[in-house]
């Protein structure tokens, strides 16, 4: 049987808050690694790419962020 996702707005908030510290955290090691050019080829076309790729995982966040913020207030909380 497939779960059909949190069953409840806590839930869903707790499952929301471990996505964005998972992704905040991936996100913070690749804009490092860009940023050091050690782990990565200093070639100008992968270094777009991988910009391009933190620029839409920061996008991601916005938007988890956005429904994290939505449930706390539907929840009450701070």
């Amino acid at each position: 049987m497939v779960a059909d996702g949190p069953k409840t707005p806590a839930a869903e908030l707790d499952l929301l808050e471990e996505e964005i510290a998972e992704l905040e955290r991936g996100t913070t090691e690749l804009r490092r690694r860009i940023g050091e050019r050690t782990e990565y080829p200093t070639d100008p076309a992968e270094v777009s790419l991988l910009l391009t790729e933190a620029e839409e995982q920061e996008a991601i966040l916005a938007s988890l962020k956005e429904r994290r913020d939505a449930l706390k207030d539907r929840l009450g909380q701070p």
